[in-house]
């Protein structure tokens, strides 16, 4: 009688060759995102909170006033898109973490995928449609 061992488990090669290299990319988008964001973050609570007298200056009329500049417009849709989708690539890779049921795992990201889409979608039209002559 001769003794056999079976040789390991090894990763299917057909799903090997589909494979993209979307997780490196992501990976790489949550370093320069956060790089970037810091930046944005520092230099919008500065502008904000600082500058001229602190917040107690910030009202209608002090955005009307930054959204008359389309650099204003353009910094804060940049802050907008990156910290959400910073933070749904994050959110992302904790539900692919925890998540253990394939069915849990795919309505998470819906619900995810969906609300992010939704708040860029409004941010944007928030910054670009502000009309500072409302009455």
């Amino acid at each position: 009688m001769s003794l056999s061992i079976e040789a390991p488990r090894s990763p299917r090669r057909e799903r090997a060759t589909n494979r993209t290299n979307f997780e490196m990319y992501a990976w790489v988008f949550m370093r320069l995102s956060g790089l970037l964001l810091v930046v944005l973050v520092f230099t919008h609570l500065f502008v904000n909170a600082f500058i001229d007298g602190g917040v107690q200056r910030i009202s209608f009329a002090f955005v009307a006033g930054k959204y008359a500049s389309p650099f204003w417009q353009v910094f804060d849709l940049a802050l907008l898109w990156l910290a959400q989708l910073h933070g749904t690539n994050g959110l992302r890779v904790i539900i692919n973490d925890y998540a253990e049921r394939d069915g849990t795992r795919f309505w998470l990201k819906m619900l995810l995928y969906t609300t992010t889409t939704l708040i860029i979608a409004l941010g944007t039209l928030v910054i670009f449609t502000f009309d500072p002559n409302i009455s």
